[in-house]
């Protein structure tokens, strides 16, 4: 299944900032790129993971990072990362 830009507009981003909008639009149409040239999904996600938790170490610190990650279980179960509406 292709992600589409639309697609990945989580529930809340009408809180976000502009900028945090627009460094998501970067991503999603990274993404969207990447599997108009074959690059499977998963794979690019594991890579943004990477990527994103590199910069948050090397901004934030180890701890700082890893007490952020702590808390990622609650929000991808309540639906966080969820663009589909939620029944």
């Amino acid at each position: 299944m292709r992600m589409t830009l639309e697609d990945a507009i989580p529930r809340d981003l009408q809180d976000a900032s502009a900028e945090k909008r627009a460094a998501l639009t970067y991503v999603v149409e990274a993404f969207v790129e990447a599997q108009l040239d074959g690059l499977d999904g998963d794979c690019m996600a594991q890579a943004a993971l990477f990527a994103a938790f590199q910069e948050l170490v090397a901004t934030y610190g180890e701890e700082a990072t890893a007490r952020y990650a702590e808390g990622l279980p609650e929000k991808i179960r309540s639906g966080g990362f969820s663009t589909a509406p939620r029944h």
